[in-house]
């Protein structure tokens, strides 16, 4: 099958979060099995800086007003996927990330630039002018490939058949309804059975009222987005659709996450070798400056810092437990009130506390490799990856349970994948799920087993692949068409 997976971002070519880390394994993934998955996705200077084989395809003109656009073909660092790029300077040749200025404001025009990365992603999978190249189905991620769905709708021609994957619900792409005309949809459309909601127009609308299947990063939350509050006001036409909602946990990259073979450790370590994780804790105390203490945990967190995040809980959990020997490291940005939070924690603690504010790939391995509970006790969480990867990399998870980590986490004893679960996700139930953390930790031999255990849990992609294999095929068949 010949599959075309249309994103915002794509690690290692752009990344602000999980959904590059899926738009970048998964198709990989998928090529295994002998299909051809590609991914367009918009040509930023940091995308061109890292693609290879960057060569144009077409001109574009100058759709929905702009300036000229073009289509370029590419492959990825490695050469192991290949790529159409979206090429519009004055859209996407900024200073900033993916979505917004350096101060985090997102950038105005970002329903031109989304808008016209559906409307590309719709001609390319219809004219055959564009490419050599003609997608079986079009796979499309999150608000920003919403609009592909309502334009391949509103041209009414014959079209590939049409899967739309929501990663975050709270995130839906929702602008003023002045953007209808602009960005060339007919008016039609801005309706309650199409892309309006409550006034606006929503890109995440557009995808889960027109693609033909809907799925979603995990079984739990594909169950709690049908109902309010997780469905966050679209819980009626999710729940209308449920028979076109599938959740597929999403799956854990070992190329890039894997302790053994990690370049960005200084010291590499199989997760079931307590010798060299150890050596990692090392590594990772000395290069933030944090007091050494083999008989205290490093608690860490790798996030946005956010309410949804449960950040509020684990700034007020923390002080007691570091009071008493915990040590504690974070890596993450978000709301202005948890990073003062979280520094202000760090000032309080300077030994046993290290605060960074923003995103750094190499320090979020390291820490991993350093750390020994990851605390993510969600209020909501789709899938979740870093509880993954921390498993691999000898990190025991401490979470809400909601959404993929309920999916991927369970008591000791309670099945193979052993964590922490804070349930209900609230300060006394987040203080308990701390206590069982602490006791087993200082139970060196039973934590050593868990850990070991642990390391040798697979959520690999090929797992996740074979499910979107199988969605695929069968859509195919229900069209009349063979894959």
């Amino acid at each position: 099958m010949r599959i075309l997976f249309v994103a915002s971002e794509a690690y290692p070519l752009a990344k602000t979060g999980g959904l590059a880390d899926v738009c970048g394994a998964l198709p990989i993934a998928l090529n295994a099995f002998g299909h051809d998955a590609r991914v367009l996705m918009p040509a930023y200077p940091e995308t061109l800086a890292k693609a290879t084989e960057v060569t144009e395809l077409a001109d574009l003109g100058r759709p929905l007003g702009m300036s000229p656009a073009r289509l370029l073909k590419a492959r990825s660092p490695d050469g192991g996927l290949n790529l159409f790029l979206l090429d519009c300077p004055p859209l996407f040749d900024r200073a900033g990330g993916p979505y917004g200025d350096s101060t985090g404001k997102d950038w105005p025009d970002n329903p031109l630039r989304f808008g016209l990365l559906g409307q590309t992603a719709a001609r390319l999978v219809l004219d055959d002018r564009l490419a050599d190249w003609r997608a079986d189905i079009l796979h499309g991620h999150d608000w920003q490939a919403g609009l592909a769905f309502a334009y391949l709708h509103a041209w009414n021609m014959r079209r590939p058949a049409t899967v739309f994957t929501i990663h975050n619900i709270a995130y839906q792409g929702m602008f003023d309804v002045g953007w209808v005309m602009r960005l060339e949809l007919p008016w039609s459309l801005f309706s309650i059975e199409g892309i309006e909601y409550y006034g606006s127009l929503s890109f995440l609308k557009a995808g889960c009222h027109y693609a033909d299947r809907l799925t979603t990063v995990s079984p739990t939350y594909a169950r709690e987005i049908q109902s309010a509050p997780q469905g966050c006001g679209l819980e009626g036409l999710l729940a209308k659709r449920s028979a076109d909602l599938t959740g597929i946990l999403n799956g854990a990259d070992y190329g890039v996450w894997n302790p053994a073979t990690d370049p960005l450790l200084s010291q590499r370590f199989a997760a079931s070798e307590m010798k060299g994780k150890a050596k990692a804790r090392t590594a990772l105390e000395a290069e933030l400056g944090l007091a050494p203490d083999p008989d205290q945990p490093i608690l860490c967190v790798v996030s946005r810092l956010n309410a949804h995040k449960g950040m509020d809980l684990v700034l007020a959990a923390l002080p007691d437990r570091l009071e008493k020997g915990a040590r504690f490291v974070l890596l993450g940005t978000g709301d202005a009130e948890f990073e003062t939070g979280f520094r202000r924690l760090a000032d309080r603690f300077p030994d046993r506390a290290k605060v960074t504010i923003g995103y750094s790939e190499t320090l979020a391995h390291r820490i991993l490799a350093g750390a020994d509970i990851l605390l993510m006790p969600s209020r909501a969480e789709p899938c979740g990856l870093t509880q993954m990867y921390a498993y691999r990399y000898g990190v025991v998870p401490l979470v809400g349970r909601v959404g993929g980590l309920a999916d991927s986490v369970a008591e000791p004893g309670e099945g193979e994948r052993s964590g922490f679960l804070v349930d209900p996700v609230a300060a006394e139930s987040l203080d308990a799920a701390l206590d069982r953390a602490l006791r087993l930790f200082a139970d060196r031999p039973a934590w050593r087993t868990l850990v070991k255990r642990n390391a040798r849990l697979d959520f690999g992609w090929e797992r996740a692949a074979h499910s979107y294999d199988a969605l695929y095929s069968q859509l195919l068949r229900q069209r009349g068409r063979t894959p």
